[in-house]
């Protein structure tokens, strides 16, 4: 797997301190079937290397355009495009997003989710999933990158995707 500044991509899928390989490894193939690029920000719950976490993308990692950012705060420091912050805690629907090219989805840590006072900075750019939350209090994390991604990527008529 080799890092490269992502360049053209309709979207940027952002993993803020992800803590379990194979769900980064499942959104990193996700990457791959759609060039949306891929960010890591550390602290990462597992090494790059890891095992599981190429198992989980199994042959696709050259087909990833991947920045790994040192911090969030180093993130939001260089990032000069629309961002969307999903959350539990958020009180808009994703699917009322006015999505565009270029935007970055910013997924929060498994355990943790976003912080709070990056979700309060940003009131008009967080999202949630709607469910039904006497049943569960979060879906996985791989499976809500897919969910508003392909939400995200239909807005957009799927670009360069047949």
């Amino acid at each position: 797997m080799r890092e490269r500044a992502p360049s053209g991509a309709p979207l940027h899928i952002v993993l803020v301190e992800p803590q379990i390989p194979p769900n980064t490894g499942n959104v990193a193939r996700l990457c791959a079937a759609t060039g949306c690029a891929l960010h890591l920000v550390e602290p990462l719950g597992f090494s790059i290397g890891d095992r599981e976490l190429k198992r989980a993308g199994l042959d696709y990692w050259d087909a990833v355009a991947l920045t790994v950012h040192p911090s969030l705060d180093a993130f939001l420091a260089t990032w000069r495009r629309p961002l969307w912050l999903l959350s539990t805690r958020a009180g808009r629907a994703y699917a009322d997003a006015d999505f565009a090219f270029g935007d970055a989805l910013v997924f929060g840590k498994e355990t943790a989710g976003l912080p709070a006072e990056l979700l309060e900075a940003h009131p008009t750019r967080a999202l949630r999933i709607p469910m039904r939350g006497e049943a569960v209090r979060s879906l996985n994390l791989s499976t809500a990158v897919g969910i508003v991604a392909y939400a995200a990527l239909a807005r957009l008529r799927f670009p360069g995707l047949a």
